[in-house]
């Protein structure tokens, strides 16, 4: 199963998709909460549920400690968000102040999410935040630049506003880049599309020049019970948002399972071989 991370220009609803695609997942689900500048379901959809004792900051000093230390850190800190605990949360910092800690901690910890991808059969979601960049490369503080280095899949959500995509745009050739000299390759950028605004997914593809991967609908009620807990709204388990979201775990795990074929046969050594991957790349969009 994939290991892909959300990030964002700017405030763009990264924390409520994460939550909507682990949520909606039909395999196991973890969402890790990355963002540098702090973790927000612990305070919102959970209401408070999960204290402080719990979350991304206390695996650093286990990873001092050592990998195995790290290991079982990171399988205690989990919260479940269900009750069969098929869907499981690592809150996220709850200052900001303790990102500059986690520097040396997100390589090994990517390593125990992509253990826990391929050897446990989970979809993991990171909710990387919002990008910030030094220089044109991604900043060692405010993003955790390694683990976008080693996911499956990069998604840069955006909206289909005007605005949303003029921020969008500066960000598209450093994050390739990136991708391209410290991460799995330039292959691994692609867009998801929040629905809210006048333009649709074939324009956001045009505009910015990535493919847009999967697009949820602009769902405020689902949204607002995301963000903020509470009773969830009626309909919830019909709703517009998890029935989309769904239909884009699926459509994610095909898109990243096309690109491992690509990387094993880079270059076909003959037409045939091309066109079968060709047809499996078809399929694989079909079904999102």
């Amino acid at each position: 199963m994939p290991v892909t991370a959300l990030v964002s220009a700017k405030s763009c609803g990264v924390t409520t998709t994460a939550l909507a695609l682990t949520l909606a997942s039909k395999r196991l689900s973890l969402l890790a909460e990355c963002d540098p500048s702090g973790g927000t379901v612990r305070a919102g959809f959970l209401e408070g549920a999960a204290s402080a004792g719990y979350g991304l900051y206390h695996l650093a000093a286990a990873e001092r400690t050592g990998p195995d230390a790290l290991a079982q850190a990171f399988a205690s800190h989990l919260w479940p968000m269900d009750e069969a605990g098929h869907r499981k949360l690592l809150p996220g910092l709850t200052d900001p102040a303790q990102a500059a800690a986690l520097g040396r901690t997100w390589p090994a910890l990517s390593e125990v999410m992509h253990v826990l991808s391929e050897e446990a059969g989970y979809d993991v979601f990171i909710d990387a935040g919002r990008l910030a960049l030094e220089s044109g490369r991604l900043h060692t503080t405010l993003t955790p630049a390694p683990l976008l280095h080693k996911a499956d899949m990069v998604l840069l959500v955006v909206r289909g506003t005007e605005q949303s995509l003029t921020l969008a745009r500066h960000l598209i050739d450093p994050l390739r880049t990136e991708l391209a000299e410290r991460g799995s390759g330039p292959g691994a950028l692609g867009l998801l599309l929040i629905e809210d605004g006048p333009h649709r997914a074939h324009r956001v593809a045009e505009v910015l020049k990535v493919p847009v991967l999967a697009a949820l609908p602009f769902d405020p009620g689902t949204a607002g019970y995301f963000t903020n807990g509470g009773r969830p709204p009626r309909g919830y388990g019909r709703s517009p948002l998890l029935r989309h979201a769904r239909s884009a775990t699926e459509h994610l795990e095909a898109a990243a399972s096309h690109r491992r074929i690509q990387q094993q046969f880079p270059r076909p050594a003959n037409p045939v071989l091309a066109g079968v991957l060709a047809r499996l790349g078809e399929r694989g969009g079909a079904r999102g």
